[in-house]
């Protein structure tokens, strides 16, 4: 909703697909990909739907294609998820990371530091997961300045690859954080060939429920 308001307010036009199990979708022709969460029921039929087509996915996002994975998504997107009770899950194989079963959730507002195109920005957020997730030879979307992220140990959150973020901010990532909906935006036009800049918008209310957030958590 955040990406499809943002790009309608510049008068690009944005036709949001939603995909459900055995749907077909070609995910060389998608500009953007949203992977959310869900309960553990959610999550394996998912798991089991994607897994067929997870080569597809696979070449889409090595060639480009715009992904953001929240939560579950995330976790998905690993190797595998890892139980309290030591049953493996496995995940789709598509990055380098794994998800273990925590005894407490961790919940809480985030704020994270990130790196956009060489430029360092403060994002905010609510995280609410009981998994840990640990990343191998993957880049943290950011470093964490308040709260949890991946596994509330070593000050990471969330994981990017190529045109891939993933985030346990689920709070809303997308419309607390116009500067990264933004990017997100940019790098799918740009993929397509477009070598522009987007038109600004006012972002004084985005911006202060930001700095908002920041000193009080912070």
């Amino acid at each position: 909703m955040a990406l499809a308001r943002r790009c309608h307010w510049r008068g690009i036009d944005v036709s949001v697909c939603q995909v459900s199990l055995g749907d077909r979708v070609d995910f060389k022709e998608a500009d953007f990909l949203f992977l959310g969460g869900g309960s553990d029921r959610e999550q394996n039929l998912m798991a089991g739907d994607l897994a067929a087509r997870s080569d597809l996915l696979r070449e889409a996002i090595d060639g480009g294609l715009v992904v953001l994975a929240i939560c579950g998504g995330y976790q998905l997107l690993g190797k595998y998820y890892l139980t309290l009770e030591g049953k493996k899950i496995p995940g789709l194989d598509i990055l380098d990371l794994f998800t273990e079963g925590g005894n407490k959730r961790l919940i809480g507002n985030v704020a994270v530091e990130v790196d956009i195109e060489g430029t360092v920005y403060k994002l905010v957020g609510f995280e609410n997961h009981s998994g840990r997730t640990f990343l191998g030879d993957l880049q943290p979307l950011g470093r964490v300045l308040a709260g949890h992220g991946n596994n509330g140990r070593d000050g990471f959150e969330g994981a990017r690859y190529k045109n891939v973020f993933c985030s346990y901010l689920h709070g809303p990532l997308l419309p607390k954080n116009s500067v990264l909906a933004d990017y997100l935006i940019t790098l799918a036009l740009k993929r397509r060939g477009w070598q522009g800049e987007l038109a600004p918008l006012d972002d004084s209310f985005e911006k202060t429920a930001v700095s908002t957030m920041l000193q009080r958590i912070l």
